[in-house]
């Protein structure tokens, strides 16, 4: 389990040094975890160890949101003048999303079986 979140913690510094050494405009955790994509992909599978501490993690994401909801509540004065941008943000994003995740749920179920991904 240790080195599976060293390994996670590497890729989001790796994203992190390299969004400013190159003056990239996204966050350092995004790339990171695209360089952690690229990784599996390259390897074709995924450790037991990243896989276990993934569930691990994944099964006290609710937790990861409390910091940022308490962000959210201590700053409703400043965000309550950006509602009409934010509503529109939060409209657009999840129509995406639900149009990427169809899209994407529709491309894997007419897959032939013995084919991978």
């Amino acid at each position: 389990m240790l080195a599976a979140l060293t390994g996670l913690f590497a890729c989001q510094l790796a994203g992190e040094f390299l969004v400013r050494a190159l003056g990239l405009p996204l966050p350092g955790p995004v790339l990171g975890l695209l360089l952690l994509l690229l990784f599996l992909v390259l390897r074709g599978s995924v450790p037991k160890s990243l896989e276990v501490t993934a569930n691990g993690l994944l099964r006290h994401l609710g937790l990861l949101f409390v910091p940022a909801g308490v962000g959210v509540i201590t700053q409703l004065e400043p965000i309550a003048g950006a509602w009409p941008g934010l509503l529109v943000a939060l409209v657009v994003s999840t129509g995406l999303a639900l149009a990427g995740t169809g899209w994407l749920y529709a491309r894997m179920a007419h897959r032939p079986k013995g084919r991978k991904a």
